[in-house]
């Protein structure tokens, strides 16, 4: 099972795509707050459709309290355009956490430099700044999901 992290989402749409991302592929979605949104959103179910109810959602109060919860061992991969490593030249393992930052700032810079062997990045054309959050989790779970083999 992958688990997609999405530390301080903004938008709720984005969420709700996610969210059927994850339930498709079997993964785990973790919120790290503050959310941008409520659960309760009309703009996150509309987007969820009816899975949002299915997806297994666990939301986390911060990054620290998320992280003293998760198992020793656990292998986390920080999707940033601030590095070079392209996200296939991930070996990636059943179990891994797929870390994504905001919508508009991406992730804390101190995260990524705490883990610069941890960072991947999806390489785009020079004049795209960055893509849809939701896209981008789509790119890097299913390729993860390709390499595990599990749906």
């Amino acid at each position: 099972m992958m688990h997609v992290v999405l530390v301080e989402p903004e938008i709720p749409p984005n969420t709700g795509n996610i969210g059927r991302l994850c339930l498709a592929t079997g993964s785990v979605l973790h919120l790290i707050e503050p959310l941008g949104f409520s659960l309760d959103d009309r703009l996150l179910k509309r987007a969820g459709l009816d899975y949002w109810a299915k997806v297994e959602v666990r939301q986390w109060p911060n990054w620290e309290t998320f992280l003293a919860a998760q198992p020793q061992g656990r292998r986390l991969w920080f999707a940033t355009t601030k590095t070079e490593r392209p996200y296939w030249d991930v070996a990636f393992e059943d179990g891994d956490y797929l870390v994504f930052g905001r919508e508009t700032r991406g992730l804390p810079n101190l995260l990524l430099e705490a883990h610069p062997e941890r960072c991947l990045s999806i390489p785009m054309a020079s004049e795209t700044r960055s893509l849809n959050l939701a896209t981008a989790v789509g790119i890097v779970l299913y390729e993860a999901v390709r390499q595990v083999r599990r749906v």
